[in-house]
Parts: structure tokens; C-alpha cells; sequence
């Protein structure tokens, strides 16, 4: 009799050369190493700046909002953009600041090329 190799379709498509051993699921290899979210060094200040991020991003007002978009769209600029520039400066930008929003749209540019 010929010898019958069990594979499901799922474990097939995840790794089609290789035999795989009866009773194996198909998950990923254990002899792996955990990698924490906050990466190889130390934990140091990652919560803090974890509940720092969700409370600038994501807890903003409706009203607050829509200033915000409508201003950055006053000045060329996206809603991240130009929020991003008050949580790192620390003040609104304006029509004046023509350098500034030179440099944001230059950055944006970089990013859409690279």
C-alpha cells in the first residue's frame, strides 16, 4: 500500500515544499524569541508615551476638529499636518508663517518620492 500524507489546504499554500509532520496546525514556529511591542531595549517611558499619543490623536473635540480643518486647509496643509505641528511646537500656525508651511509641504513631497 502506498503511504498517505495528510495535509490540509491551508497548510499546503502557507509552506508547499516542505513535509509536514502529522498532528502539526500549520501556526508559526515557537523557537521563535517574543519581541515585547516596545522593542528590544527596555520598557523606559513606552506606557506613558503610549497614553500621551491616544490622548493628543484621539481625543479632541468636534469643535476642536473643525478648526483644525479648517485652517489646515486655509494654509494648503492636511489635519495631520498641522496638528502635528501644534503637538510638536506648540502653537497654531498662520498665513505669516510661509517658511514653515514651505518646509511642511517640502517634507510631504520627500514622503510621497521615498
Amino acid at each position: 500500500m502506498s503511504e498517505v500524507t495528510l495535509k490540509s489546504t491551508a497548510i499546503e499554500q502557507a509552506l508547499p515544499d516542505s513535509e509536514i509532520a502529522a498532528g502539526h496546525n500549520g501556526g508559526p514556529p515557537l523557537d521563535e524569541a517574543h519581541r515585547p511591542e516596545w522593542g528590544d531595549g527596555g520598557i523606559g517611558n513606552y506606557f506613558y508615551w503610549k497614553a500621551a499619543h491616544r490622548r493628543a490623536w484621539h481625543n479632541p473635540s468636534p469643535g476642536i476638529v473643525a478648526f483644525r480643518i479648517q485652517k489646515a486647509e486655509r494654509l494648503g496643509l492636511t489635519y495631520e499636518e498641522y496638528t502635528l505641528e501644534i503637538l510638536e511646537r506648540g502653537r497654531h500656525l498662520q498665513i505669516e508663517d510661509v517658511e514653515r508651511i514651505a518646509e511642511i509641504k517640502q517634507a510631504r513631497a520627500a514622503r510621497k518620492r521615498g
